[in-house]
């Protein structure tokens, strides 16, 4: 086979090889990653470039790209193909005839116009031209041409980049409840900055009609320190934590709220009033907490059960842990989750518990004793979300390598994995106790007042399709 050295070589002109007339082209698109890469660059947040809202209200209407953008692609084609490596720029003019948007075709094309022998310089003519053939910037490049013959490898390793936008994330998590009737929700004992902020802002989001629940001098404290506009906002006053708690619990009892949220108390506390048999929030399902993770280098959501509840759980819990977590994928929007039961490894092992689990569960659910989802384990972590490892396993699955339900084997790994995943890789976290009367926004004292209002979105969700149920 012929090998075209062209294609892995950058190859210049020198200025004598250059005649009055030669040209180069260069064709790129405009993608939205490239107008946040080039702000990063240059520092230029020029919110017509940036920021969408904003743009609409403009002269165009919609995001354009940095001016220079254009002008820098014509850059690249002297630097990198006529004349090539070697080449300095000298002098440049520009004139912006209309402007680039997202998705728009450019093509650079460059021709020599004058050659001056007693300094090498050419003067090059550069248009820069739509898809429909319209120019969008046109000028001139003054150079000073490479004298010796350049052949330079291509494969010059850069670094890859990932542009990932959390708040874009965080922002379309949100809109998933535009347009829904805020949800009656309890917040339990609401007493720092983070835990009140939370629930404050998913009122201003129009997500929930926070109740909050606590000491009020104290509420009232931290919002005026924090600067937390509290308008509109019930308060009830409780003693401590124990009280705000048992308070809470009792506001769902009565019908007041529709779900519940935890403060800035322990966790043991507010959960001690959900399961009390007399008081409580039980139902005749196990109770469960599932982590929505939206991870930015993986193709679809990851729901992840239990890391928060149940610490060892025994196959029977783990029937109601996977049944919660599927009926939770189904009011998201996933009709037919993919169900991972994870373990070290990906065999039935007499002596890994774990793996025994996970073979009975996956029977139980060929025999219907769970149902809405595709359940396949042992897989290890690796099978569950790479189809490249689990090919090289051999393993032959519909849900290796696509898993949307990462069912773990105890909590202590389940909140492992769900915190690797948040600080490690980035991922936009939202927590979730289902298994109870109603949702229970059940956060870390650690989260941040977005991943709060992230978890609100969900317990909206889970709230209105309770209604939807009653109503049905």
């Amino acid at each position: 086979m012929q090998v075209n050295n062209e294609q892995h070589y950058l190859v210049n002109k020198t200025y004598d090889e250059i005649a009055i007339g030669d040209s180069s082209s260069l064709t790129r698109t405009l993608m939205p990653e490239d107008v946040k890469l080039f702000a990063i660059l240059t520092g230029d947040f020029n919110p017509t470039v940036v920021d969408p809202n904003y743009s609409q209200s403009g002269m165009f209407r919609e995001v354009i790209a940095h001016g220079m953008w254009s002008g820098s692609l014509i850059s690249t084609v002297l630097g990198t193909q006529f004349p090539g490596p070697g080449t300095i720029l000298v002098d440049q003019t520009l004139h912006f005839a209309r402007p680039v948007t997202i998705g728009d075709t450019i093509t650079i094309t460059i021709t020599a116009k004058q050659k001056f022998d007693h300094n090498q310089h050419i003067i090059f003519d550069c248009v820069c031209t739509n898809q429909d053939n319209l120019q969008v910037v046109r000028g001139t490049a003054e150079v000073l041409a490479p004298n010796e013959k350049v052949s330079h490898l291509r494969a010059v390793h850069m670094p890859e980049v990932h542009i990932d936008d959390k708040h874009e994330r965080y922002t379309a998590m949100l809109s998933r409840v535009k347009g829904m009737e805020p949800i009656p929700t309890a917040v339990a004992h609401p007493c720092d900055h983070e835990s009140l902020k939370g629930p404050v802002m998913a009122f201003q989001a129009g997500i929930i009609e926070p109740i909050l629940v606590g000491p009020e001098n104290k509420i009232r404290a931290v919002a005026e320190e924090f600067g937390l506009d509290l308008s509109g906002i019930r308060i009830v006053n409780a003693a401590h934590s124990h009280d705000s708690a048992a308070i809470a619990v009792s506001l769902v009892r009565t019908g007041d709220a529709e779900a519940l949220m935890k403060g800035s108390l322990h966790t043991d506390e507010l959960m001690g009033e959900v399961v009390s048999r007399a008081n409580g929030l039980r139902t005749n399902r196990r109770i469960s907490h599932v982590f929505l993770m939206n991870v930015p280098t993986y193709h679809r959501p990851l729901l992840i059960t239990d890391a928060a509840i149940n610490i060892a759980p025994t196959l029977e819990d783990k029937v109601d842990i996977i049944q919660n977590a599927i009926d939770l994928a189904h009011i998201i929007g996933i009709p037919e989750p993919k169900v991972a039961i994870l373990s070290a490894v990906e065999t039935v092992n007499p002596k890994i518990q774990s793996t025994l689990d996970a073979a009975a569960l996956c029977k139980m659910a060929d025999r219907g004793q769970i149902t809405g989802g595709i359940l396949d384990g042992p897989l290890a972590f690796d099978n569950a979300v790479s189809i490249v490892a689990a090919k090289t396993k051999g393993i032959k699955s519909a849900v290796a390598g696509h898993a949307e339900i990462l069912v773990v084997p105890d909590l202590e790994s389940g909140n492992m994995v769900a915190k690797q995943l948040e600080y490690l890789a980035n991922a936009l976290t939202a927590g979730i106790v289902l298994g109870t009367r109603v949702p229970i926004v059940l956060t870390s004292r650690a989260d941040t007042a977005e991943t709060r209002t992230a978890s609100c979105v969900i317990a909206a969700l889970v709230a209105h399709a309770n209604r939807n149920k009653v109503t049905s």
